[in-house]
């Protein structure tokens, strides 16, 4: 069975930390499992992306999973 991506577990120090670089960047941050890597995406797979985004209206999240 494949791995699944988990948000990660911050204690309070941690989180005011994340909420302070969201502050300064202006942007939402989401802290995954250290596990957890970004893909690495062509820009032709980056556009199929972000066209089914627009389709489903979501934002989709491309994690590379890693070998079971």
């Amino acid at each position: 069975m494949a791995s699944r991506v988990k948000i990660a577990e911050l204690d309070e120090g941690q989180l005011g930390k994340l909420r302070s670089l969201e502050k300064e960047l202006g942007t939402w941050v989401v802290a995954l499992e250290k596990d957890f890597q970004l893909a690495e995406l062509s820009d032709e797979q980056l556009e199929k992306i972000r066209a089914m985004e627009r389709e489903l209206g979501v934002v989709l999240l491309a994690y590379d999973a890693g070998k079971d």
